[in-house]
């Protein structure tokens, strides 16, 4: 596999390409980014861009779309997916997409997030005041990439959180989102009853300055939503979710981000900043999944999806949570309706709560389904989900776990494309060409190296069989032999039929 780029007129795409060996190639969607990231940060692609948009009034990818006009960045995602750049203009019009990208983050290669596209993938990284290191955030920032995150939110909660913020900006292709309620928090010491709107915004516009490209902002959790969570099993389990209930119950009044959403909105308009309108009320047990707080906060976030596109800030919604099987469609059918099909972002849903160490498996079912329904963008969960910060190999597992769920989901929506590489794995497998399976598998590496675990001779690579099976049980190639006498079955009978003909006709 080699890291490349599609050139369309001005243009140039990251892509990955697979070489087979039978001479065709697959190409690849690649967020990866260069294979060792330079020092300093990326190249700022697309200053050029930002800078002949300098002094337009609101200089949002939304209102550009609205007024008919195709951006580059518009153009650059319709290449990756492989679609006509009117399809993402439109799309982000209607607000059913959106294309996160700040002017001040030049280093960003544009993506688009909507139903009518690929089903996206964020990973979660960030520090904490247990553990903190910018060189480790960014390595977990290049990890993530390598398997293939669309997004990245910096949820750090620890020290030093605007200089881990710019090494992984100027380090990132991909956008970076963040909760900024955090940091808010983080200035007044943890008191929450000291937040408030002025704060709040001097956090806003300088996370916007820096660059970030989407915010999580919990203006859904509104002081009357407070006591439907009184009889739930596990409450309020979102943090920010649970920062803004206390603070509405320690003052007795709205929530100010509530309150101040449309001056909210002004800051992001300003640097093309998007919404993540962040699911406080999510929750956190199969028991609690649909219940009267979740609901009553999403439509509220379908309130704040027309307020935000009225002032042209792109907006999606997030999403549960723990849901049940069950009950994971009817998520997605809510938050089309009530949110005017914004794009619906969601973590899982955990399908189950009895898989601590395994809840990636058990939220990548959820993802799948939802993923399947039309849900846009997927955020991962790892197997450290409540139990404790991911390392590198938990992002891995949760990543691949997630890319799978989304390629499912691909796949059922019928996404043009989306089975090439089944199909081309599938032939491979079927035709022993075990480099060319290793190749397209997800995770190259370990398909190799389960392979190569009982056959590890370079003969094995070709044989016509497994140590599954053996040389005489294989499936597959007593289906190869069949071909073969069926074939040579029908020669002898093709060339039967012409023989008595020839005695017939010749007569």
């Amino acid at each position: 596999m080699t890291a490349s780029r599609v050139l369309v007129g001005d243009l140039a795409v990251p892509c990955r390409e697979i070489h087979l060996t039978n001479g065709e190639s697959i190409r690849l969607y690649d967020t990866a980014g260069p294979a060792i990231l330079p020092e300093g940060g990326l190249p700022p692609g697309r200053a050029q861009w930002i800078a002949r948009r300098t002094g337009d009034r609101t200089p949002t990818q939304l209102w550009y779309a609205r007024q008919g006009v195709v951006t580059e960045e518009m153009r650059f995602a319709a290449i990756r997916e492989g679609c006509e750049a009117e399809k993402v203009r439109s799309e982000i019009a209607r607000g059913r997409a959106i294309l996160p990208a700040n002017r001040c983050h030049p280093e960003l290669e544009p993506m688009v997030i909507g139903k009518a596209f690929l089903c996206k993938v964020n990973a979660n990284i960030g520090n904490s005041r247990v553990k903190a290191s910018i060189a480790d955030e960014v390595e977990k920032l290049t990890w993530s990439l390598r398997w293939g995150a669309d997004t990245v939110m910096d949820l750090s909660t620890g020290p030093d959180l605007a200089e881990t913020r710019e090494a992984i900006l100027r380090h990132s292709p991909v956008p970076i989102g963040t909760v900024p309620i955090y940091e808010a928090l983080e200035r007044v010491n943890g008191r929450v009853e000291k937040l408030n709107i002025d704060l709040y915004l001097d956090v806003l516009r300088e996370q916007a300055e820096q660059g970030v490209d989407y915010f999580t902002v919990h203006a859904g959790v509104r002081l009357a939503h407070i006591p439907l969570t009184t009889r739930r099993v596990c409450g309020i389990v979102s943090r920010g979710g649970s920062i803004l209930a206390k603070w509405c119950l320690v003052h007795h009044r709205e929530n100010f981000l509530y309150e101040h959403f449309d001056r909210i909105c002004e800051v992001l308009a300003a640097y093309d900043v998007s919404f993540s309108l962040g699911d406080g009320l999510r929750p956190g047990a199969i028991a609690d999944a649909n219940d009267e707080a979740q609901l009553a906060e999403l439509r509220t976030l379908g309130e704040l999806v027309v307020r935000a596109r009225e002032r042209n800030v792109q907006t999606m919604v997030e999403g549960p949570g723990h849901v049940p099987l069950h009950l994971v469609a009817e998520n997605q059918r809510l938050a089309d309706l009530w949110c005017d099909e914004a794009p619906f972002y969601t973590l899982g849903p955990l399908v189950t709560d009895i898989a601590p160490g395994y809840d990636h498996m058990a939220s990548a079912i959820g993802a799948a389904v939802i993923g399947s329904q039309g849900c846009a963008m997927l955020c991962y969960v790892t197997p450290k989900e409540h139990l404790g910060l991911p390392e590198k190999e938990d992002v891995k597992q949760g990543m691949i776990a997630y890319k799978i769920a989304a390629h499912t989901a691909d796949l059922a929506k019928g996404q043009p494309g989306a089975r090439d590489r089944d199909d081309a794995l599938s032939r491979a497998r079927f035709e022993f060409r075990w480099a060319d399976q290793f190749a397209l598998a997800i995770d190259p590496d370990t398909a190799r190296s389960y392979h190569d675990a009982t056959l590890p001779a370079e003969g094995a690579k070709s044989a016509h069989f497994c140590s599954m099976c053996g040389p005489r049980f294989c499936s597959m190639q007593l289906t190869h032999e069949l071909r073969e006498v069926a074939e040579k079955g029908m020669a002898d009978k093709a060339k039967e039929f012409v023989e008595t003909g020839a005695e017939i006709y010749g007569k």
